[in-house]
């Protein structure tokens, strides 16, 4: 992340401190000595509803609003808060992600089995499109260190060494925006974020995966996808997402289309991108045999 200025872009459900968290990282800024600006969106919090904040530090920033591709770095206190906040990243940059589920009401198909229609958590597969990865169960670390509720600053304490912030700004803004009661809870969930390691991210050009399929790949998938719900070109994350080009458009038909249908290999990355459910991906038999995917480095 540049030293200079970047930008940060918070988000999660309502009740779990994404205000608050933002609020201490803005205010470790000032005290690093940058111009920072930062703004809320929380309208339906307080019913589990979706928030987000938007943070930039620099010599001199006139907004605070981060557009698409522009984040440094996205901070997800909700697992599919994140992976829907994955088009706000830059190319190269960090999502630092919590492994908690708050699955909304609309997603339960059984209110009597408790079955939902969620993203799961698969880490490995957001990495495809995020090369760096920062996931954690950020409510289990918080509570060995005295207090789950405190997950968002296990978070924060992950994303504190990507931001040129000196320990004491972190720790002062902690204690100026943190309840007293629940400072030192916060404190000690902070340095154990910190104090998390991950894998380093590989490098430009090296260490990807690279595909090599035969001239005609078997498909090991098929894609369906509920019109009604379907955005179509709106949103089009699944399209821009696909590695193998399985989804388009078709002319005037507005959801998206498997218009490479053969060329599935059940990754499911769309289904774990679509903001609306609108995919589901199902995986077919096929014969035992050489793999798809040859992973290598280049």
């Amino acid at each position: 992340m540049p030293a200079e200025s970047g930008s940060v872009l918070l988000v999660g459900v309502g009740g779990q401190g994404v205000v608050l968290s933002s609020a201490v990282a803005a205010d470790a800024a000032r005290r690093s000595g940058f111009d920072v600006k930062q703004s809320e969106v929380h309208g339906m919090s307080q019913r589990g509803g979706v928030v987000s904040s938007h943070l930039r530090y620099g010599p001199l920033v006139h907004s605070p609003l981060i557009g698409a591709g522009e984040a440094d770095a996205v901070v997800a206190l909700e697992w599919n808060e994140g992976v829907r906040a994955i088009p706000a990243l830059r190319p190269g940059g960090t999502l630092i992600v919590s492994l908690d589920r708050i699955p909304p009401p609309s997603a339960f198909v059984d209110r009597h089995g408790g079955a939902v229609a969620y993203p799961a958590v698969a880490p490995d597969t957001l990495r495809r499109t995020v090369p760096d990865v920062r996931a954690a169960d950020a409510t289990s670390v918080a509570a060995a260190a005295g207090n789950a509720r405190a997950m968002n600053s296990v978070l924060l304490g992950i994303l504190s060494p990507l931001l040129p912030f000196p320990a004491e700004a972190w720790d002062g803004a902690i204690a100026a925006n943190v309840p007293r009661a629940a400072l030192e809870a916060n404190r000690a969930a902070f340095a154990a974020g910190r104090a998390l390691r991950f894998p380093a991210a590989p490098a430009p050009g090296t260490g990807r995966p690279r595909r090599r399929a035969p001239a005609e790949p078997p498909s090991v998938g098929s894609v369906d996808i509920v019109d009604a719900w379907c955005k179509g070109e709106d949103c089009a994350i699944c399209v821009r997402a696909c590695p193998e080009y399985v989804l388009g458009f078709e002319p005037d038909a507005r959801p998206v289309r498997a218009v490479r249908p053969d060329a599935c290999t059940a990754c499911m990355l769309c289904e774990i991108l679509c903001p609306d459910f609108a995919i589901t991906v199902r995986r077919a038999a096929v014969p035992a045999g050489p793999s798809l995917v040859a992973a290598e480095t280049t």
